[in-house]
């Protein structure tokens, strides 16, 4: 499916901090055509430590690749919407984050990158989508952190949104992820090349494929590549490798601030400033969002139509792409057909 590969600078960016980034932009991916109003648009968020690649086929993310929703009469119609896809900021695939080079003192950001929130992301895609002509969205969707972007949009502008689809995701991240800030930071100091933080571009590659090959195992990839037909030792090799290319690419700073944000995330005291038909989608198997019976009833509090589905697949975390046909049928549904 052709895509077109953009950077924009949205310029500087209030954070709700106090703080203020500078000179911020943002890498981003789009399919189909802009109408001539602005209203058709669908903005796909992607996960922690994913990027805007998440419709492209082959991706190596966590929840998997989206490649199968998108394409005509699919849920992510380029015929029919103009499909945006985001690098979030704090992320490292190109929009600004602790690798970028900080303007006040021509180095990197790194460890003096300052805390964000989910609303710090959102507004930084409002200002994107504001430059590129969106005047309303038809649907924010996104898997796992990419659903905390979408439920964050629907609360922060409820008459922008009219669906907002959160897969593998929830309101909240759990509380048994409390301790996760620092055991990432435990894991990350203890190698050697992390040298107090001034860690050399590339670097510390060994602890970061470690941390991958466990997220990925944890996180449902064996069996989704088992159900391709993979023999266990096949795959094995293909998750040690999925590991190591991410290992070369992914920022451990973008790692510490992104899990910061998560952490202060929860929307549940402003549910009832949705507008918009909610959607989460959860896998039963999943580890990190189980289905969770608060969550559903929390969702009343929603203006809109809301859904909570529970998937029955073995895939897990990963169920989101592997799984789509689960819960890309009432994504669509919410859509509405095509006029």
């Amino acid at each position: 499916m052709p895509s077109s590969h953009h950077l924009l600078n949205i310029g500087p960016l209030a954070l709700h901090s106090g703080r203020v980034l500078p000179d911020v932009q943002l890498a981003y991916a789009t399919y189909g055509q802009l109408s001539a109003r602005g209203d058709n648009a669908i903005l796909v968020t992607h996960g922690y430590t994913a990027s805007h690649a998440l419709l492209a086929h082959g991706s190596g993310v966590a929840e998997g690749s989206w490649a199968p929703l998108i394409g005509p009469r699919r849920p992510l119609d380029p015929e029919r919407f103009f499909i945006v896809c985001p690098n979030m900021l704090g992320s490292c695939y190109g929009s600004t984050g602790p690798a970028s080079i900080d303007p006040a003192t021509g180095r990197l950001y790194g460890g003096q990158f300052p805390d964000i929130t989910f609303g710090d992301i959102v507004a930084s895609q409002y200002a994107l989508l504001q430059r590129l002509g969106v005047t309303h969205l038809r649907a924010v969707v996104g898997p796992s952190m990419g659903g905390f972007q979408a439920l964050q949009w629907a609360v922060d502008h409820p008459r922008f949104v009219d669906v907002a689809a959160a897969i593998v995701s929830s309101t909240h991240l759990p509380p048994h992820d409390s301790m996760q800030l620092p055991a990432l930071r435990a894991l990350i100091e203890r190698d050697p090349q992390w040298n107090n933080g001034a860690y050399a571009p590339g670097a510390l590659h060994a602890a970061l494929q470690r941390l991958r090959v466990d997220t990925l195992t944890t996180y449902g990839m064996r069996e989704v590549l088992a159900a391709q037909g993979l023999a266990p030792a096949e795959v094995q090799a293909r998750i040690e490798r999925m590991a190591a290319a991410w290992a070369r690419e992914f920022d451990p700073y973008s790692l510490i601030v992104l899990l910061r944000a998560a952490l202060a995330f929860d929307v549940r005291p402003r549910l009832g400033a949705i507008e918009a038909d909610t959607l989460i989608a959860v896998a039963r198997s999943d580890a990190l969002f189980p289905p969770d019976d608060a969550v559903r009833t929390h969702l009343a509090a929603t203006r809109g139509a809301s859904r909570y589905l529970v998937m029955d697949t073995p895939f897990g975390h990963a169920a989101s792409g592997p799984a789509h046909t689960l819960w890309g049928g009432e994504f669509a549904r919410l859509l509405g057909p095509a006029a």
